[in-house]
């Protein structure tokens, strides 16, 4: 076995490669040292021919991975740094195609909280294990900035219109509920993380491992709102979406309680989120990954990323002032901008 100390732990068990995020005390944000540990992992890994399978986990038992570093993202823009910020997000989102394209399981036990960066270093593995603690949401539209880290393939390919939902709502998903829209693929028992490690270690294949560690997860109450999310989250603008949950009447608890919470979030986000979701049901995953580039390069120079961080982040005074502060005042022509090709887009060579 070997390993060091830091904030990404890299070992070799038999025929597993384990990869820790050890960030707790920042709930395993994802940093430089973590994106490019995690890649350098998998590089060293894709021929060794000793190494059958991948798991990554996070420490400290509350969260898997809370997201990327986005202070510091925050902070280097505002330093006037934005290629080193950019050249985060680069590095990132190689190493979520990297994942994509494994050519062994690469498996997230994921008990606890899977936000932003960290459902990119899980959600685009073969083998995504809910514990009883799983908490997934994409909440980037409330903070100024957008549903990344791959989330422009993955979730419009989610039914029942539930990936746009989740875009511009940075609605919560348990476990029960992510397992019925294929976010997890399997609900494992609580404290059965050593068991998986030795079992996979010793080479037992990863599916018949994950036999012996599955654990009911009761009902899905997402079902329950299928009917009414498809009927509002369809629609491919906005502000169509906007005037559908107006349309249903305040005693229409869902949209009454949804329209409220949108109104809190940055509009030219959610704008932007939509959009990814249109255009992105048509890509696959590289190109979803180039178009998000695109969107950061320019999103990184919009005030609304860096007033979202200072509300809801650094002051958390939870007011932030918009620009534009209304969903009706959104330009189109402002939101398809963020989409054009860049003089040098994401090169994905070697992902």
């Amino acid at each position: 076995m070997t390993g060091a100390a830091g904030d990404i732990l890299i070992e070799r068990h038999g025929a597993l490669g384990l990869v820790t995020l050890n960030r707790p005390q920042a709930l395993n944000a994802l940093n430089d040292a973590m994106v490019d540990g995690l890649r350098g992992a998998l590089d060293e890994w894709r021929d060794d021919t000793t190494i059958r399978h991948v798991l990554i986990r996070g420490a400290g038992g509350k969260a898997f991975s809370a997201g990327g570093d986005i202070r510091l993202m925050h902070d280097l823009g505002k330093a006037g740094k934005h290629d080193v910020a950019l050249d985060f997000w680069a590095r990132e989102y190689r190493l979520n195609a990297v994942i994509k394209h494994y050519p062994k399981p690469f498996i997230a036990l994921i008990d606890g909280i899977v936000m932003g960066g960290g459902v990119g270093v899980s959600l685009h593995g073969s083998h995504r294990l809910a514990g009883p603690n799983y908490l997934f949401a994409m909440p980037e539209v409330g903070i100024g900035f957008f549903p990344d880290v791959g989330a422009s393939y993955a979730l419009p390919r989610l039914p029942h219109a539930t990936g746009a939902w989740l875009a511009v709502t940075g609605a919560r998903i348990r476990r029960a509920d992510a397992l019925e829209l294929g976010l997890a693929t399997h609900s494992v028992r609580e404290g059965c993380e050593e068991e998986i490690i030795m079992h996979l270690s010793a080479g037992i294949p990863v599916d018949v491992a994950l036999g012996r560690m599955h654990e009911d997860a009761g009902e899905a109450h997402v079902r329950e709102r299928f009917d009414q999310i498809s009927r509002h989250f369809s629609h491919t603008t906005l502000r169509d979406i906007l005037a559908s949950l107006e349309a249903a009447g305040p005693d229409n608890a869902f949209a009454a309680e949804t329209l409220a919470g949108m109104r809190k979030k940055s509009p030219t986000s959610m704008a932007i989120a939509i959009e990814q979701m249109r255009r992105g049901a048509e890509l696959d995953f590289d190109d979803a990954m180039v178009m998000e580039y695109r969107i950061v390069s320019r999103l990184v120079h919009d005030p609304d990323f860096y007033e979202g961080v200072r509300a809801l982040i650094i002051d958390k005074d939870n007011h932030p002032h918009w620009n534009p502060a209304r969903i009706e005042d959104i330009d189109p022509a402002r939101i398809a901008a963020h989409f054009a090709p860049l003089a040098h887009d994401l090169d994905l060579a070697g992902a």
